[in-house]
């Protein structure tokens, strides 16, 4: 199998360009020729795998995540401002990513250990049909709401940061601010460290 690249659509004004860009890897973001339905491209989906790797922010080094807004898989309007003074933990992923199904039931476990503790989880769910984002959510019990995120901006609105693959996972403080990033797919061990390290902070 040769994966390739598939580039994002063209930024609709000149000032988007340099965010365009920089989200350009999510579109070869997601590994496995096994992924169920098709990928952001209509018929392929074989795409280049993020490798887990885990990079995390001090607070100095932290950017600050605004205007997050879209509407839920279930239709409720959302806004990230919400969650204002919580930690909280956003997963980028797609019906027609295979690593985004392995993945799903670590969520899930770091979701039901952490929520009690006032950590909430939202998932972005990027370049999809919401028919099948919304059986994904079904097939996996997704106890947590995702955004529905066809045309990919939301994602923009993540692009000091941006998650670079599908599936990604950022962590942010209770500032609003990114204090973590795994780029492709996460495990329990990888990901409740990172949460509960972000939740201790004072």
């Amino acid at each position: 199998m040769n994966p390739r690249r598939i580039a994002l659509p063209r930024a609709r004004a000149t000032a988007a360009v340099t965010a365009a860009v920089a989200l350009g890897g999510l579109l070869a973001g997601c590994a496995g020729t096994n992924a169920s339905g098709s990928g952001p491209d209509g018929g392929d989906n074989r795409f280049i795998s993020g490798d887990g790797n885990v990079t995390q922010y001090g607070p100095a080094d932290r950017k600050t995540v605004q205007n997050v807004t879209g509407e839920r898989l279930d239709g409720k309007a959302f806004k990230l401002a919400d969650f204002k003074g919580k930690v909280v933990v956003v997963n980028f992923w797609a019906s027609w990513c295979a690593p985004c199904r392995g993945e799903a039931p670590s969520l899930e476990h770091v979701y039901d250990e952490n929520k009690a503790q006032g950590v909430e989880f939202l998932g972005v769910n990027f370049k999809d049909s919401k028919a099948n984002a919304q059986a994904f959510e079904r097939k996996l019990k997704v106890g947590y709401p995702s955004l529905f995120d066809a045309d990919g901006q939301v994602t923009l609105a993540f692009r000091e940061v941006p998650p670079s693959a599908i599936p990604s996972t950022l962590v942010l403080d209770r500032q609003g601010r990114v204090a973590a990033r795994v780029i492709g797919a996460t495990t329990y061990s990888k990901l409740n460290p990172l949460v509960a390290k972000v939740r201790a902070e004072k």
